[in-house]
Formats: structure tokens, C-alpha cells, sequence
């Protein structure tokens, strides 16, 4: 299945895996980059040498293309830039739009740059920059989101730009990758389906939690760190949301603390960090130590298995996975059902 996206990048299938935070390791990585679709590291929760010792790994685990996804807000996104063009690795994803210097560099470099937006005028500001491609996430996508749903963002994106474009939010399975390409899209992109499958690392009782969920346990909260984000209801989010203005920095800091310990940043670096991921909203002093540490609660769940400690970024397709193959059988899988879906289309004509 050939498209704009495969010549890009040089995969097979136009199926990217989202370099979710603590999920999208090595071994996730790998697995994609054989089924032929596109994996892209996770580093935003990675330390510098923690990345360049994840890029080798994926090298000594595959041949296939692969990618990594990078924090244009953060204090070190030049360092990391600089890993990925040394370990010559092929793709730069960001889940931010990157400033035009960090594009030019590792165009430069021969690196492909896919940036990630929310918005019909991110994307014509990165495209204009020189992006190579631009991933379009509709407001049913995990994590960080919009309100604006992946079938009127999409449409908007994709006439408004000349580059690849390729769609996130709401894909789980070969339907919904020939209705992305029916819009204009050069393949999807998709987190939470990648999560739920047997490679991911995430622990066995995390992932029950996700394929127990139903649609309406998937939810939209600004309780964690004031923007929004899609994530599983649970109690730790309930009590976020209830809590008064002084527990919630109370927690802040305790989080925040352990973060620190982690990651082996200053409370200097840290709150920079937090203002950093402000952009442009107020917020309260313990939404800016939750915004810095929120890597901490997605490990507490991702890592640790601790889902009453944690939370669960998550897409409204949780609701509708119920099962966890290979990244080899769910890549083959979807590939076949668009192929049926297609046929069934030139059939009907």
C-alpha cells in the first residue's frame, strides 16, 4: 500500500506508531519497524545517554526505518536533535511544532521531520518552515488534545498544505485507514492500539484496565496539569478534579519530588519545564509542577503498574480494543482489512 507517506519515510505500510512516553521503547519500537510500519521512540521520559542507548538497541533489533519523537519546548532539544543525527536515525517526530532552526538542522542533516499539530495553522506555520510531513491529531486521540474531531481537522489540514499528511485520533483498524486515505491522508497514525498489544511493555494489569474500558470511561480532564487531556477515568483523576487549590500543590510538589529524583533535573529546571508547557494558558502553581511532572504519573501507571497512583493517557479507541496481537499480526491485519474494504468500494461501483 503505497503512499506519499512509505516513499517518505521508506516503510511498507502507511502506519505510524506515536512515541508515547514510557510505552514507546526499544522493544515496541522494533517490532513495528519489522511488521513495516513506522516506530518512533518515545524520549521526552528518556535521559540523553538513555536515548542514544535506546536508538542502538532499535538498530541492533532492526534493519527497517524507524523514528524519534522529540519535545520541541524542552531545555535539551538541541542535545537531542544532535543524538539523532549523529545515530543516524531517519525520522524526527515533535509533539509540539519545532522552531524553524531545529528543522533546518536536521533537514540539513538528511533527517526526515514530521511534526505533530492540532490546528489547520500549525500546520500551514511548519509546512512553511520546510516540514517534511505533518501528523494531524483529531480531539479523539490520547494524551494532550483538541476539541476538534479527526474528521473535520483532517480535511481542513490536508487542503490547506502541500506536504503528506497523516491522521491520528480514532484509528484502530484497516476502515478507518482507507477513510483517511479517502480524505487525502498519506496513512494514520495510532498510540493506544500500538499500546494494547502483546510487544508493548506495558504492564499485563494496565492494559486489562485499558481493554475493560468502555467509550464512556475514556474522558477529557484539565485537573492534571490545566490543559486538556484524554486520558481512562479513574480515582486518581476523580480526586484531582475534587481537590481543593492547596492539596493539589501539596500533591504537586510530592510528584514533582520524585520526578526530580528520576530524571535528575533541579526544581529550577523542572519549574522552567512546566512554564515551558504552559503555552500561553494560566495556570496555578501546582498545575505548573504537575505539568512538568506529569511523565511521573504516566510512569507510575506505564511502568510500575500503579494505577491508583498513575494516570492513563488514552484515546476514545480504547473503548473499542479488545484484544492484544503481535505488532506483527495487528499491522497485517489492518493492511488485509483495508484491502477487503477497498475491493468491496471498486465492487459496489
Amino acid at each position: 500500500m503505497e503512499t506519499a507517506l512509505t516513499r517518505l519515510v521508506g516503510v511498507r505500510h502507511p502506519i505510524v506508531q506515536t512515541g508515547m512516553g514510557w510505552v514507546a521503547g526499544p522493544r515496541l519500537v522494533s517490532a513495528v519497524a519489522e511488521a513495516g510500519a513506522l516506530g518512533v521512540l518515545g524520549s521526552a521520559t528518556m535521559t540523553l545517554d538513555g536515548l542514544r542507548e535506546a536508538v542502538r538497541e532499535v538498530k541492533s533489533r532492526t534493519d527497517a526505518p524507524f523514528g524519534v519523537n522529540l519535545r520541541a519546548d524542552a531545555g535539551d532539544a538541541g542535545d537531542r536533535v544532535r543524538i539523532v543525527v549523529d545515530e543516524g536515525v531517519r525520522v524526527a517526530s515533535f509533539a509540539l511544532a519545532p522552531s524553524r532552526e531545529l528543522i533546518a538542522e536536521l533537514k540539513e542533516a538528511g533527517v526526515v521531520v514530521i511534526p505533530s499539530v492540532g490546528a489547520r495553522r500549525h500546520a500551514e506555520k511548519v509546512a512553511a518552515w520546510g516540514a517534511d510531513a505533518v501528523v494531524v491529531q483529531g480531539g479523539e486521540g490520547g494524551g494532550h488534545t483538541g476539541e476538534v474531531a479527526t474528521t473535520v481537522l483532517l480535511p481542513q489540514v490536508v487542503d490547506a498544505v502541500d506536504i503528506p499528511v497523516v491522521a491520528a485520533g480514532g484509528f484502530f483498524d484497516g476502515r478507518g485507514l482507507v477513510a483517511a486515505l479517502a480524505y487525502g491522508a498519506a496513512g494514520v497514525a495510532m498510540g493506544t492500539r500500538f499500546l494494547l498489544t502483546s510487544d508493548s511493555t506495558v504492564p499485563a494489569p494496565v492494559k486489562a484496565r485499558y481493554l475493560a474500558a468502555t467509550v464512556r470511561d475514556v474522558t477529557v480532564t484539565r485537573a492534571v496539569d490545566g490543559l486538556p487531556h484524554r486520558m481512562l477515568r479513574t480515582d486518581l483523576v476523580a480526586a484531582l478534579e475534587g481537590a481543593g487549590r492547596a492539596r493539589a500543590l501539596l500533591h504537586a510538589v510530592r510528584r514533582a519530588a520524585g520526578f526530580r529524583k528520576l530524571s535528575g533535573l533541579t526544581w529550577r529546571q523542572l519549574v522552567r519545564d512546566g512554564l515551558a508547557m504552559r503555552h500561553g494558558k494560566e495556570l496555578s502553581w501546582s498545575q505548573v509542577l504537575l505539568a512538568a511532572n506529569t511523565p511521573m504519573l504516566l510512569k507510575s501507571a506505564m511502568v510500575d503498574g500503579r494505577t491508583d497512583l498513575g494516570v492513563m493517557a488514552s484515546g476514545q479507541v480504547a473503548g473499542v480494543i479488545d484484544d492484544l496481537p503481535s505488532c506483527a499480526e495487528l499491522v497485517e491485519r489492518l493492511v488485509k482489512e483495508a484491502d477487503e474494504v477497498r475491493e468491496r468500494l471498486t465492487a459496489s461501483r
